[in-house]
């Protein structure tokens, strides 16, 4: 574990605190702030469930790049046309959200995180979903992520009254390149993310690997699926990518995916579009040849998708200033 991250952001606040100023016969109430986290304590008890969870899998594999996803998928449903989707809420807790395909194997990352949500009860499911994904990110060597706490939980009725019945969250495979392309971009630039965002934010597949019994594609994106890396980038531009037809011997029968000459590692048509699309393209080359880059970016952009329709609590501003 990684003890310099422990210097992580700790949001301090009496748990259920309003600032409040008296004035004659006037208050002015503040806006209610967020109860106490401390976030130090949430992180060494995620980690020991990781480090736990990896010593009983014993392959090599780790919920980092699980709870990766699930920070992403919990906030991927954002739309800034209308403020709606988002984190806040929790909403993938419930349906239709819960039911969406490209959810497929999260509720198992959420139960998981059940133990951590008991321990910590004044943190909120939307807090703790995104904030495991913070960890993940970080504790495994990649870039310092900013964040904060106060996001809010819905209910089941308020989660299926507010969340849209069609799935938000980007498909891997959309048919031809063409449309996968005008998919991707669509999707996150109704998020309100750039180009550069949208392939800084894909970097994360350093990360994890597809399972076939959830998104029904199979293998990591790269050989080190536990470090976060610019190694997706340089594999995207050094390796020689195909169509996957076989495997372990026998015909491939799940969805389109490409791999690698030796068959171990797999990129998706989302992925292949980064090299296929110029203005994605370049993006690509500059985070393959400067990790720190990519750090910086993607730093950026996953606390901006963090944070996408978090109506965050701020402080009111009185109408007077002493002097």
């Amino acid at each position: 574990m990684n003890a310099a991250r422990f210097a992580a952001t700790r949001m301090v606040a009496p748990a259920g605190a309003a600032t409040a100023v008296w004035m004659g016969q006037q208050e002015l109430a503040f806006a209610k702030e967020a109860p106490a986290v401390d976030l130090k304590k949430v992180r060494e008890s995620v980690m020991d469930l990781i480090e736990k969870d990896e010593e009983a899998r014993g392959d090599g594999t780790s919920l980092k790049g699980t709870f990766i996803r699930l920070a992403w998928h919990c906030c991927g449903t954002y739309k800034a046309a209308d403020n709606s989707g988002g984190s806040n809420g929790a909403m993938m807790r419930f349906n239709p959200e819960a039911g969406y395909g490209n959810n497929a194997g999260l509720d198992k990352a959420r139960a998981v995180l059940e133990p951590i949500k008991a321990k910590y009860p004044d943190m909120s499911y939307a807090d703790l979903y995104t904030y495991a994904g913070v960890i993940a990110v970080e504790e495994s060597g990649g870039p310092t992520i900013a964040f904060r706490t106060g996001r809010d939980d819905y209910d089941e009725a308020k989660a299926s009254q507010k969340a849209d019945p069609n799935d938000r969250l980007p498909n891997a495979f959309m048919g031809s390149f063409a449309a996968c392309t005008g998919h991707v971009r669509a999707i996150f630039g109704r998020m309100g993310f750039t180009d550069r965002e949208i392939v800084a934010l894909l970097g994360a597949h350093a990360m994890g690997r597809c399972h076939t019994d959830r998104s029904g594609f199979w293998g990591p994106w790269t050989n080190a699926e536990t470090t976060f890396s610019n190694e997706y980038y340089r594999l995207l531009i050094e390796e020689r990518w195909s169509p996957k037809v076989t495997h372990n011997g026998k015909p491939w029968t799940g969805p389109d995916q490409f791999e690698d000459s030796t068959g171990k590692l797999m990129m998706l048509q989302s992925d292949m579009i980064l090299l296929s699309d110029p203005e994605f393209k370049k993006y690509v080359a500059m985070y393959a040849k400067d990790e720190d880059l990519f750090f910086k970016d993607f730093a950026k952009a996953f606390a901006k998708l963090l944070e996408l329709g978090v109506p965050f609590a701020s402080v009111a501003q009185p109408w007077y200033k002493f002097w």
